[in-house]
């Protein structure tokens, strides 16, 4: 499959394509929707940023053409992320005639029930809010023959495997199941035996290496010449950026020394009000501001393509959540850069992070003598003790307080 021209497509579908500016597919559309056309489950993995919601949402639509009374339904972990797919699902749909419930929480409960009781052929929602409906009976799942999870191993992480099993106890055996995924752990091979049935592999690159086109880097500082050494990344760079840091509250604390150095920025996290959410997310994307402070929840789901830079300003807690934090920029093959900032305390973290994405690094690890995470510490954070200093005839320097000439007498210890 070398152009969408050559897909059994309606015509109103093609049409939507066209209007989307999609010409050449991505390899994971590819390789993904023409056996998705078919009928087939499939388990798909391929990085962030490669176009994996048109690989489902574009036989999604065709498949709802053909199905005179079906429902499809996209599990995803996250608001913004099911915002964006619904999005991109509102203009496949453009010309079918199809609509969407957008089930997400923070929204306005009031205003789903209302959108409900249109009978889309379309729901989007996070697995919280799905349960939400269903528990209220506000929701029915019977006729939904088209099922998609979305990012399934982010909403594993965020626990959502009870609350997946039991929106599955929902539906009908009967059903095509598409299940996407950016890195593949051991979890998602157990929960895809509950999901599909004789699913087709599909898999675009390594799961574990960033994209290419990501220009990485990384500096060794002191926590306390952090936020310096960002202020001159930022005045030596242009174009938009995320700053990833570890906390809520060191977020805003960030966002907010940024501000008072007169550089446009704000904070996104789970905190913040859902519509407030919007507001920062749509400031951003719409470049009212160049500089986005945020937490992990925008290390999935947020796709901005003018995002040049992502800066590590804390390093996250799993390994794989810098491969989605990077993921960020270098979209639909821009090229962007990803900076990390290093202090002694994340040794034990950056060499999680080197050993996921190269997989030599263990070997490379045991041939360095000493160690290169600790030569570094030994440049960046403090001079080595030199051969004289550590000398065994050298004598003993004299203890706080205590005068050369005088030594503190040896304790004398008594064996009874």
């Amino acid at each position: 499959m070398n152009t969408f021209q050559e897909l059994e497509l309606s015509q109103s579908l093609r049409k939507a394509i066209e209007n989307m500016g999609f010409e050449k597919p991505t390899p994971i559309q590819a390789q993904a929707i023409p056996l998705a056309l078919q009928g087939k489950d499939i388990l798909g993995t391929a990085q962030t940023g490669t176009g994996k919601t048109a690989a489902f949402g574009i036989p999604m639509m065709e498949h709802l053409a053909k199905s005179s009374r079906g429902v499809a339904l996209v599990l995803t972990p996250t608001r913004e992320l099911a915002q964006q797919v619904n999005k991109t699902l509102e203009q496949l749909s453009k010309y079918m005639g199809f609509s969407s419930a957008l089930l997400i929480g923070g929204d306005s409960m009031h205003k789903q029930v209302r959108s409900l009781q249109r009978d889309p052929q379309i729901l989007v929602g996070t697995p919280g809010r799905i349960i939400d409906h269903l528990e209220r009976g506000t929701l029915m799942l019977h006729a939904v023959d088209f099922l998609v999870l979305d990012e399934t191993d982010r909403m594993l992480e965020m626990g959502f495997s009870i609350q997946l099993k039991k929106i599955a106890s929902f539906l009908t055996k009967r059903k095509q199941t598409l299940m996407f995924s950016a890195t593949m752990p051991k979890e998602i091979t157990a929960i895809a035996e509950s999901y599909l049935q004789d699913p087709e592999r599909v898999s675009i690159g390594s799961v574990s290496n960033p994209v290419e086109k990501i220009k990485q880097s990384h500096i060794f500082v002191k926590q306390e010449e952090k936020f310096d050494r960002l202020i001159q990344h930022i005045d030596d760079n242009e174009g938009a950026m995320i700053v990833f840091a570890k906390t809520k509250h060191g977020a805003d604390k960030l966002a907010a020394r940024l501000y008072k150095e007169k550089i446009s920025a704000r904070a996104l996290h789970g905190d913040l009000p859902q519509r407030k959410r919007e507001r920062v997310i749509q400031g951003f994307r719409t470049k009212g501001f160049m500089v986005l402070v945020a937490t992990d929840i925008a290390a999935r789901g947020l796709d901005i393509p003018h995002v040049e830079h992502v800066i590590n300003y804390d390093l996250p807690q799993s390994p794989h959540d810098y491969i989605h934090r990077i993921g960020r920029t270098a979209r639909a093959g821009a090229e962007g850069s990803a900076l990390s900032f290093l202090t002694r305390a994340d040794e034990s973290k950056w060499k999680a992070i080197c050993r996921l994405i190269d997989p030599d690094f263990r070997k490379k690890e045991r041939q360095s003598v000493p160690n290169r995470f600790t030569k570094k510490k030994k440049r960046f954070f403090g001079k080595p003790r030199s051969s004289e200093n550590s000398s065994p005839n050298k004598p003993r320097r004299p203890y706080r307080g205590e005068s050369k000439r005088n030594p503190r007498p040896s304790r004398q210890v008594s064996v009874s």
